[in-house]
């Protein structure tokens, strides 16, 4: 069955949504996305937005930040692009109705927040639940608007590319482009082409490839995945983030304790109840970069054989905390925990994807008509490592200048001539009876991430892991013929790609730089020489 749209944008995050919103006014927007549109990233984002609006901050300071945590691999230019446009963007929100926290003092000011490796208060945030409030306002304005369709349960299988065509023949001189993709609905298992001359991947993350992550049950690395397997190149995947504190409960799933807490005075303590970052970071303490806190808390626990570290802000007076933190106050509270008179039982989890498909500072892919945006995306601004609540800054920029390129490029990609598509085609697939062969990769998959290719790897571990994915791999492919698909096969499959993927990476890589710690090439901790360093090499490409 073929649809055809103007914009096809594949995620419904923040990045995805308030491109929408952008590219409204120029045609008919196709979003479509695994679940809910209410089920992403954004949805589950405490924090807030990075933006310079204090009155002792500048764009260079936070210029200067954002290089640092990105260890020496951020693009200059880029990271000089974001940070100067995060105004306007949040004043766009604003616009919108996101309700973001104001100065009780002056009610004109934005309240702002800290969090580590800022060397400024400027945190944008909503409370606790930025991400919930943006993804609301973005979800609201959507819905208005006639040319914009939202497909729930709807998930990518590939891309279509031109080149890929069976018969066709296109110019070997040219770029590849991409034409669209093969979409699948869930509720009726019948794969749709969607043909456009624009498409846009704004599918998040790859979080599920640990065993333990921040991340929604989506984040399985679609955009990814299916970039790398259109011609599409991709980097820096080998530097994925782990926040240090996520709740330890046994009944409690991806609860990220946020960053700001730590921002406002929350102590890291050992399972004796003992400060300890003193000992990983003496300047910079719970405030250093999260790949540092990390490691911190992972040798904590190796160190002890204890199964979680501690997050105390109970110092802080409790009507405080009830006002400034409300979402993880009342959570917290449902599993048995005052944060306000007692620690916060936390570990590190998989968080965030700081490489992807790469792009140039307009969001364009290697393939012409392709674009990435958001956490799929590898554009150049977190490097090696991501400041914190600099993605949904990125998300919204990038987003703005997608739509000023799709102004340009589209009215001529739409005018080229049709290409017969051939609709997709099933074989001799039968329905898969046995879920046992997706669950169980998936499982062997994210337990071999977690231990192999987690906060702290090696070459040996790299290689093992590489060694067992391989015929996981070689099952999946033989099966992805053999059986009709569903939503879990294609996650499965994208799970394994990408899982090898940063493996790949991974193993190429023969220094420690951000995420990437290999206990075969540790790093210098010499934080005024790393800085000085950082800052004079800071125009490192990201390749």
């Amino acid at each position: 069955m073929e649809d055809k749209t103007d914009f096809l944008i594949i995620g419904s995050g923040i990045a995805g949504l308030s491109l929408a919103v952008k590219l409204a006014p120029l045609g008919h927007v196709t979003v479509v996305t695994k679940k809910s549109r209410s089920d992403t990233a954004t949805n589950l984002a405490q924090g807030g937005v990075a933006c310079v609006f204090g009155p002792d901050d500048s764009f260079d300071l936070h210029r200067q930040d954002t290089l640092f945590a990105g260890d020496g691999l951020s693009h200059e230019d880029i990271v000089d692009m974001i940070v100067r446009q995060g105004p306007d963007r949040i004043r766009e929100l604003i616009d919108l109705g996101v309700p973001f926290n104001r100065d009780p003092e002056d009610p004109e000011r934005l309240d702002l927040g800290k969090e580590g490796e800022h060397s400024r208060r400027r945190i944008v945030h909503a409370e606790d639940f930025t991400g919930q409030a943006i993804q609301k306002v973005l979800g609201d304005k959507v819905s208005q608007l006639s040319s914009v369709e939202v497909l729930e349960d709807h998930i990518a299988v590939d891309l279509i590319t031109e080149s890929k065509i069976k018969g066709h023949l296109p110019d070997i001189t040219a770029r590849d482009r991409c034409l669209g993709a093969y979409i699948l609905d869930v509720g009726t298992g019948v794969i749709h082409t969607f043909l456009a001359p624009i498409t846009v991947l704004a599918t998040g993350g790859a979080g599920k490839v640990y065993l333990y992550t921040s991340n929604p049950d989506v984040a399985t690395g679609a955009g990814i995945a299916m970039a790398y397997r259109a011609g599409a190149r991709v980097a820096n995947l080998e530097f994925v983030q782990f926040h240090p504190t996520c709740l330890y409960h046994l009944e409690a799933k991806n609860f990220l304790i946020s960053e700001a807490l730590r921002g406002e005075g929350a102590r890291l303590l050992d399972s004796e109840f003992r400060p300890f970052m003193e000992k990983y970071d003496p300047e910079r303490k719970e405030l250093a970069g999260r790949d540092i806190v990390a490691r911190a808390i992972d040798t904590e626990l190796k160190n002890s054989g204890k199964e979680c570290v501690y997050l105390d802000i109970s110092h802080r007076p409790a009507d405080f905390i009830q006002r400034r933190f409300p979402n993880i106050y009342r959570t917290c509270l449902q599993y048995g925990i005052d944060i306000t008179s007692e620690p916060i039982p936390v570990v590190p989890a998989a968080h965030y994807m700081c490489g992807g498909v790469v792009t140039n500072r307009y969001g364009e892919t290697d393939l012409e008509g392709l674009f990435a945006v958001g956490e799929t995306a590898c554009t150049g601004l977190h490097g090696a490592n991501r400041l914190a609540s600099n993605s949904l800054l990125e998300g919204l920029v990038m987003a703005h200048q997608v739509s000023l390129r799709a102004r340009e490029t589209f009215p001529e990609l739409r005018s080229r001539g049709s290409i017969h598509v051939p609709p997709w085609d099933i074989g001799g697939a039968v329905d898969m009876k046995e879920a046992i062969l997706i669950s169980h990769n998936w499982d062997v998959i994210r337990r071999l991430m977690w231990n192999y290719v987690g906060i702290v790897r090696s070459t040996k571990r790299l290689g093992l892991a590489r060694e067992r994915l391989l015929p996981i791999l070689n099952e999946i492919q033989r099966h992805y013929w053999d059986y009709k698909l569903t939503r879990d096969f294609i996650e499965l499959r994208n799970l394994a790609q990408v899982a090898e993927l940063i493996v790949m990476a991974a193993s190429q890589r023969k220094e420690s730089r951000g995420g990437h710690f290999t206990l075969d090439y540790p790093y210098k901790d010499d934080w005024n020489w790393r800085r000085d360093t950082i800052l004079q090499k800071s125009k490192t490409r990201c390749e």
